[in-house]
């Protein structure tokens, strides 16, 4: 008992016994970490990287460089983000039929799982955007009265206060937002496409795009009211304008040739 009160009571006793404690901890951790998932993971990412570079090598590299430094016929893709390639590459947009001053969206030639490939290869070429999860864009529970007045305060000079879209300068044009996804709505706002700003969270927080997403789906529902018919804008700006301009000229004319016609009359009689 002596010897090992003794023992108990040597300068190194605690030192050893703090080297088998992390030993041990060291032991298990190692035993139950996830270390195979995180390993898994990486390796499914450096694949989706190659496949992405192959199909970014025959659909995008004649405009956007090599290796995504862009060109003449494109801009540079580094620090854009898989986000902004989600966007243009999952509405058709990209890859582009012709260049001028806007890629309009058309049928999607990519599956997602390319879309996805083709993203995570631009990401590695710098940081950017990430694709948002569900939880961020979904819109349900938003704030759609406050997405209104923020809707109104920084897209409806291009977009027209419904989401009806409108033409801007040069051959540009604010499209439409019927029909658009949650999703990409939020992309949009992220990357700035083409003409539009972009809105970080730093400048735009999560909450106040998800507002705007549920202002703009819930002005173009089947279920919005219009009592008085059509709705503004309901046709597009343009044919709207092109309309009332015929209709306002034909008038004037009809009232110009009625007015001539009965001085006419007065001045015979």
């Amino acid at each position: 008992m002596k010897k090992l009160s003794a023992r108990r009571r040597h300068p190194l006793a605690a030192v050893v016994v703090l080297l088998l404690a992390l030993a041990a901890t060291g032991g298990l951790y190692a035993a139950f970490a996830p270390a195979g998932k995180a390993q898994a993971d990486d390796t499914a990412q450096s694949l989706a990287i190659d496949e992405g570079k192959k199909l970014y090598a025959v659909g995008c590299a004649s405009c956007h460089g090599v290796g995504g430094q862009g060109t003449s016929d494109g801009p540079s893709l580094t620090g854009v983000g898989a986000a902004a390639v989600d966007f243009q590459v999952g509405t058709g947009r990209m890859p582009a039929q012709q260049p001028g001053p806007q890629v309009p969206k058309k049928k999607v030639i990519y599956d997602q799982k390319e879309i996805d490939q083709l993203a995570a290869y631009v990401a590695s070429l710098g940081p950017g955007p990430s694709v948002p999860t569900a939880k961020q864009y979904n819109p349900e529970g938003a704030d759609s009265a406050n997405g209104g007045e923020l809707f109104r305060s920084n897209c409806a000079q291009c977009h027209n206060f419904g989401g009806e879209g409108g033409a801007l300068t040069n051959g540009k044009y604010a499209p439409g937002l019927e029909g658009v996804s949650p999703k990409h709505m939020y992309e949009a706002m992220l990357t700035g496409p083409q003409n539009m700003p972009s809105f970080p969270d730093s400048t735009m927080p999560e909450q106040e795009k998800r507002d705007i997403i549920a202002y703009v789906d819930a002005v173009n529902s089947d279920e919005s009211p219009n009592p008085g018919g059509l709705k503004l804008g309901g046709i597009g700006p343009v044919s709207e304008g092109l309309f009332s301009w015929i209709i306002g000229l034909g008038a004037l004319i009809a009232v110009a040739i009625w007015t001539a016609a009965h001085t006419a009359k007065a001045k015979k009689s």
